[in-house]
């Protein structure tokens, strides 16, 4: 798996997130909003670590494309990242801590799109295979430094059982991923 593959399987999981949380809200259940909360706010704290010290670094400078698309990229994380630091110190029983997290969904949500459709092909099309799964190896390697479960936790799964998961969480586009896509993108099973 490369590294492109390997940031879209974590936007991909993070989408479900998004999806059980507005179902929550809807469903006005407070308990199940503040845990996909919790959960949505450890996805991206991972996710944002591994792309600001190890991908964004390492491609920051192949061309003056992907420069300011990662130079975007670093100025909407600090937007997330503190509307992430003022979810942290809320409670989770107002309206305006839902509408805060639903300001961070709408900003993750245009940060994913932007980088999939504009930053990944340009690194696409500027790198080597090689290259992008030697930094997807460092990026896993790192996430698991974190805490945060990586591939190598979910590949021994079937893929009836990785697809099972991909329902549970809300996965999008899962009939069409690969074995070693869906491992990438689930979440573990919680027992």
């Amino acid at each position: 798996m490369d590294a492109l593959d390997l940031l879209a399987a974590d936007h991909n999981r993070v989408r479900g997130l998004f999806t059980r949380f507005k179902a929550a809200k809807e469903n006005d259940d407070l308990d199940e909003m503040t845990v996909l909360c919790n959960v949505i706010l450890n996805e991206l704290d991972v996710h944002t670590t591994i792309e600001e010290e190890i991908f964004y670094p390492a491609l920051h400078d192949v061309n003056d494309d992907i420069h300011e698309s990662i130079t975007e990229g670093y100025e909407e994380h600090h937007v997330a990242e503190g509307v992430m630091d003022e979810l942290k110190a809320m409670e989770p029983n107002t309206e305006d801590w839902a509408a805060k997290v639903t300001v961070l969904i709408e900003n993750i949500e245009h940060h994913a799109e932007e980088e999939e459709s504009n930053l990944f092909p340009l690194v696409r099309k500027a790198t080597t295979q090689e290259d992008r799964e030697a930094l997807a190896h460092r990026m896993e390697a790192r996430k698991q430094e974190l805490g945060a479960p990586t591939l190598a936790d979910k590949i021994d799964l079937t893929k009836e059982e990785l697809m099972e998961l991909a329902k549970e969480q809300e996965i999008s586009g899962r009939s069409k991923m690969s074995q070693e896509e869906l491992a990438a993108t689930v979440a573990p099973p919680t027992s």
